[in-house]
């Protein structure tokens, strides 16, 4: 009988992560049945998904209303693992989902493995207990959680982080006249969830209004996803509407937004690879768009628009780690490459003058592009699926062995 394996996922980011494990998998074991609850990612790779669950992605106080969604697909899962148990469970990253599955697939017998660990290091340590007692094998994605989570008696083992499966082998930058001669680039990264992007994306364009201001000529990337790109449609329409004429932008998935003088912002789905290289500096949502940002040496600055209440009632008291960015966390400890923006409310002119500080001083940009290319070489390493891919067949029944369902 085929071994079975079932993934969820519950973000556009770790769709993609995914996708790459679950075409190791096919690639060790061609016999191998692959499900789960997922995106286009995922199927494109190969795997069956029985509901698509990225589109809707959202964190904070947003996330409270996936939870009725959840709870839909917990009911189906049980039914259909009542059936059709798989020998293993793969949960990939989203705790706040992932630990309702991994419960259930123990429930049920099945194993465990969590693929991208979730960050108790930075909040909320009571989960570690959860972890323990759910999860067979963690699969961390950051050098330093593997000694973390053994420590706390977690079987852990780093394998590397899946942007690095995924990012062009060959990131040579593209050849520019100095940046005192022309017009700057600038990208404006929403993130990946559509949440998200609502609650981020209008203020980048208040700060793309101040850059403008600075720099006449100035042009603006926005890469989308398609969790993303409503908000980013939503938001641009309602910028032109309460705009002064002269505004004016292309529909679909890839466009332009425009005024009397010409192009001044330009969108595209999938685009994230095509749009950073061309850029002077980013203006990035937090999370892992900071370490792929990274990856092409591209200067930033990273931001998260949050609920000032939210933050002083919960926020500020739960995480605890001495900086929010990935790429500073990932710095040496007296180290801070990227100025952070988070938590991001109130007046959006900080970002703005931060911006306009670093294009305007093209050395600055120079001395961070150089500390994050340092930061990336040591991480710089493909093979994060495949590794993963292995813990995950370590965990099945032998290929020919019978099966307890």
């Amino acid at each position: 009988m085929p071994r079975r394996v079932f993934i969820t996922v519950a973000e556009a980011s770790a769709d993609q992560h995914a996708s790459h494990l679950v075409r190791q998998l096919k690639a060790l074991d061609p016999e191998l049945i692959v499900e789960g609850h997922g995106g286009p990612a995922m199927r494109e790779a190969g795997a069956v998904i029985h509901h698509e669950t990225v589109r809707r992605a959202a964190m904070g106080l947003r996330a409270i209303g996936r939870a009725f969604e959840v709870r839909r697909l917990l009911k189906w899962t049980g039914n259909y693992y009542s059936r059709n148990r798989p020998d293993l469970h793969i949960c990939c990253d989203s705790w706040a989902m992932n630990v309702h599955f991994a419960r259930l697939a123990k429930r049920h017998g099945a194993k465990v493995l969590y693929y991208i660990a979730p960050q108790v290091w930075a909040s909320r340590k009571g989960r570690i207990k959860k972890l323990r007692a759910l999860v067979d094998k963690l699969a961390c994605i950051l050098p330093f959680e593997e000694e973390y989570f053994r420590r706390h008696d977690v079987h852990a083992t780093y394998v590397g982080h899946p942007l690095f499966d995924e990012l062009p082998p060959d990131r040579t930058m593209p050849q520019r006249a100095p940046l005192s001669d022309r017009a700057p680039v600038i990208g404006l990264l929403p993130g990946s969830r559509q949440s998200i992007a609502a609650a981020n994306f209008p203020h980048l364009l208040n700060v793309m209004r101040s850059i403008r201001d600075a720099f006449p000529h100035s042009r603006f990337l926005v890469p989308t996803t398609p969790a993303t790109q409503p908000a980013v449609d939503a938001a641009l329409d309602r910028w032109i509407a309460g705009s002064a004429g002269g505004w004016s932008r292309s529909s679909g998935d890839a466009g332009e937004l425009r005024d009397a003088r010409g192009v001044v912002l330009e969108y595209a789905l999938g685009a994230f690879d095509r749009f950073v290289p061309q850029c002077d500096l980013c203006i990035t949502v937090s999370g892992t768009a900071t370490l792929h940002v990274a990856g092409y040496g591209v200067p930033m600055i990273v931001v998260y628009r949050g609920n000032p209440l939210v933050w002083h009632l919960l926020g500020r008291w739960i995480i605890k780690t001495r900086t929010y960015s990935l790429v500073n966390l990932l710095a040496d400890h007296h180290d801070h490459i990227v100025p952070e923006f988070v938590p991001w409310y109130g007046s959006d002119e900080p970002v703005a003058e931060k911006a306009i500080e670093f294009l305007r001083d093209p050395a600055l940009l120079e001395r961070q592009s150089e500390k994050l290319r340092h930061l990336v070489r040591s991480i710089d390493k493909p093979g994060a699926s495949l590794n993963t891919a292995r813990l995950a067949l370590d965990l099945l029944p032998a290929a020919n062995a019978p099966t307890s369902r």
